[in-house]
C-alpha cells in the first residue's frame, strides 16, 4: 500500500512540476515581447547579449543540481539512512557553494574582458550584475533538491514560479522606470538583471518559510565521513553536468551568437548602431522559438516517465511508448514550425512594432522543429540510461555553431547566422536518432505518418498564405497596423490549426487509446472517422 501511495505522490509531483516548467517557459518567452517594445531593438540586443550567462545559473538551479540531489537523497536514505543524508548535504553544500562562487568571480572579474571580446565593452556592467545570480545557485539547488528528495515537488513549483514572476515585474519595471528618466540602455539592461537577483531572493525566502512549516531542520552535518564522500561528489558533478547541458540547448546557441554575431557584422562594414539593431532584430527569433519549442514538447515530455517505467520492467510495449512519443513532438512541432513560417510577417508586426526582419525570423522558425525534436530525443535517451551522449552533443554544437557563424554571416548577414543555427541543429538531431536507432528495436516513425504530417503541413501552409493574401487588403483599412496585423495573424492560427489537425487525425495517425492519453484527447477524438460526439 505505501509503495502505491509513493508512486500516486511521485506522479502527482511530477505533473506538478511540469506545470510549473511549462508556464515558467511561456512567461520567459512572452514577457520579452513588452521589454522588447519599451527598450527596442539596441535595449532587446543589450539584454539578449547577457542572458545566456544569467540561463546558465539558471538552468543550475531548477533543473540541474536539485534533479541529481532528490536522486541521491533517495539512494544514501535507502542506503545509509538518516548519516547518508547528512553526508549527502555536507558534500552537495561544499560543492555547491564552489560551483556558485567560481561562476561569480569568474563571470564578475571576467565581465570587462568578455565584453571586450564581443566588441562591446559597455557590456561589462550589465553581465557584472547577471554575475550576482550565481551567488543564490547553491542554497536554492540544496533546498530544492532536499524537497524533491522527500517526494514534495510543491515548494519547488511554488519557488520557481515566484521566482520568474518576481523577476519579470522587476524587469518590465525597472526597464518603463530607466528609460523614462533617462538612462542609457546599458544601465536599464543591467537594471533588468537586478530582476534575477530579487527573484531569486524571493525564490529562497519562500523555500525557508515551507522549511519553517514543516518544523524540520536540514539534515546537514559540518564533518564529512570520507567513505563514499568521493562517489557523492563525482555523481553531483557528472550527473548535474550532464542534465544542465542538455537543458541548455537554445542558450548555448545564443551564447554562441552573443559571442560573435555582433563584431562578426561590424567587421563585414555595418556601423555599430546599425549592426545592434540587426542583432536586436535578429533576437526577436528567441521567444518565438522558445514558445514554440514548449508547445511542441510539453505533451511528450509529459509521457517520458513512461519510458524510465517501461525499461525499469523490461516491457515489451517500450518500442510502441517511444514511437508515441516522437510522433506526438513530430505532430506539433511540425505544425508550430510551419504555421509561424506561413504567418511570420504578421506576427513579426504584432508582437514587435514592425515587420523587420521577417525573412530571417522565418529560417529561424526551423529551430521550433529541430529543437523540439532535440530535447525530446534528448529526454527518451536520459529515460533510457544515456544522459552523456546528448551533453556532450550539445556542446560540441556550441563549438560548431561558432564556427559557422564566421563563416555563414561576413557573406549573408542574419540569413547567415539564422542558417548556422539551422545546420547545427541538424547535425545534432541526426546524431541522437542515429544513437536511439541503435537502442530501440523494431519499426521506428513509418513512412505513412511522415507522408500525412507533409500533406497537412503543406495543405496548412498553402492555406495561410492565400488567406494572408486574400486578407491583406482587408486589414490594411484598419488605422493600426499592429491591431490589424494581430486580427490577421491569430486568426490565421485557428485557421491553420483546425485545417492541420484534421488532417492528421483524420490520416488515423493516432489511434483513439493514444489520442486519449492526450491532453484534449477527447476533443481531438471528434476528428477521427466515424466517432460522433
Amino acid at each position: 500500500m505505501d509503495s502505491v501511495n509513493t508512486s500516486k505522490d511521485i506522479l502527482k509531483g511530477a505533473l506538478i512540476l511540469t506545470a510549473a516548467a511549462i508556464f515558467i517557459k511561456i512567461l520567459s518567452a512572452t514577457y520579452r515581447v513588452p521589454f522588447q517594445n519599451i527598450v527596442g531593438d539596441v535595449g532587446y540586443y543589450i539584454y539578449q547579449q547577457v542572458y545566456p550567462f544569467y540561463g546558465i545559473a539558471l538552468v543550475l538551479a531548477t533543473s540541474g543540481f536539485p534533479v541529481v540531489i532528490s536522486k541521491l537523497y533517495v539512494e544514501q536514505k535507502s542506503k545509509y539512512g538518516i548519516s547518508g543524508i547528512k553526508q549527502l548535504f555536507a558534500i552537495g553544500a561544499s560543492i555547491l557553494m564552489i560551483v556558485g562562487f567560481v561562476g561569480f568571480f569568474t563571470l564578475y572579474y571576467g565581465a570587462e574582458w568578455l565584453a571586450v571580446k564581443m566588441d562591446d565593452p559597455a557590456l561589462a556592467k550589465p553581465l557584472q550584475v547577471a554575475s550576482y545570480s550565481f551567488l543564490i545557485l547553491p542554497i536554492l539547488s540544496l533546498l530544492r533538491g532536499y524537497f524533491q528528495g522527500k517526494a514534495n515537488m510543491i515548494p519547488t513549483a511554488v519557488s520557481q514560479v515566484a521566482e520568474q514572476l518576481v523577476r519579470v515585474a522587476v524587469i518590465l519595471g525597472a526597464a518603463l522606470f530607466l528609460t523614462k528618466q533617462g538612462y542609457s540602455l546599458y544601465d536599464v539592461s543591467g537594471g533588468a538583471y537586478y530582476g534575477a537577483f530579487v527573484g531569486g531572493f524571493t525564490a529562497l525566502f519562500i523555500l525557508v518559510l515551507f522549511i519553517i512549516k514543516s518544523r524540520a531542520g536540514l539534515p546537514i552535518q559540518i564533518r564529512m565521513r570520507r567513505q563514499g564522500s568521493w562517489l557523492i561528489a563525482k555523481a553531483l558533478l557528472t550527473q548535474g553536468f550532464a542534465i544542465c547541458v542538455s537543458s541548455l540547448l537554445l542558450i548555448f546557441i545564443q551564447l554562441a551568437d552573443s559571442l560573435n554575431l555582433y563584431s562578426l557584422l561590424v567587421a563585414s562594414g555595418f556601423g555599430e548602431l546599425e549592426a545592434k539593431e540587426l542583432k536586436g532584430v535578429y533576437d526577436r527569433g528567441q521567444p518565438l522559438i522558445q514558445l514554440g519549442s514548449v508547445i511542441a514538447t510539453s505533451m511528450a515530455l509529459s509521457l517520458v516517465p513512461l519510458i524510465t517505467k517501461e525499461q525499469m520492467n523490461q516491457s515489451n510495449t517500450l518500442n510502441a511508448k517511444i514511437n508515441l512519443i516522437l510522433r506526438i513532438s513530430i505532430m506539433i512541432s511540425v505544425a508550430a514550425t510551419a504555421g509561424l513560417w506561413s504567418i511570420i510577417e504578421p506576427t513579426n508586426r504584432m508582437l514587435f512594432e514592425n515587420g523587420k526582419g521577417s525573412d530571417v525570423l522565418a529560417i529561424l522558425s526551423i529551430l521550433i522543429l529541430l529543437s523540439s525534436l532535440i530535447i525530446t530525443v534528448t529526454a527518451v535517451l536520459q529515460g533510457l540510461g544515456y544522459p552523456f551522449f546528448s551533453a556532450v552533443l550539445i556542446l560540441l554544437g556550441c563549438g560548431l555553431k561558432y564556427v559557422l557563424n564566421t563563416i555563414y554571416v561576413p557573406v549573408y548577414g542574419l540569413t547567415g547566422a539564422a542558417t548556422a543555427s539551422c545546420i547545427t541543429l541538424c547535425m545534432i538531431l541526426v546524431l541522437l536518432l542515429i544513437k536511439l536507432r541503435r537502442h530501440v528495436k523494431g519499426p521506428f516513425i513509418s513512412i505513412r505518418f511522415l507522408f500525412v504530417i507533409f500533406i497537412a503541413a503543406a495543405v496548412m501552409v498553402l492555406l495561410l498564405t492565400y488567406y494572408l493574401k486574400v486578407t491583406n487588403g482587408l486589414y490594411d483599412s484598419y488605422s493600426n497596423e499592429r491591431i490589424s496585423a494581430g486580427i490577421q495573424a491569430l486568426s490565421a492560427v485557428v485557421i491553420g490549426a483546425v485545417v492541420y489537425l484534421f488532417i492528421v487525425i483524420r490520416g488515423n495517425t493516432f489511434t483513439e487509446e493514444e489520442l486519449e492519453m492526450l491532453p484534449f484527447g477527447n476533443k481531438l477524438l471528434l476528428f477521427k472517422k466515424g466517432i460522433r460526439r
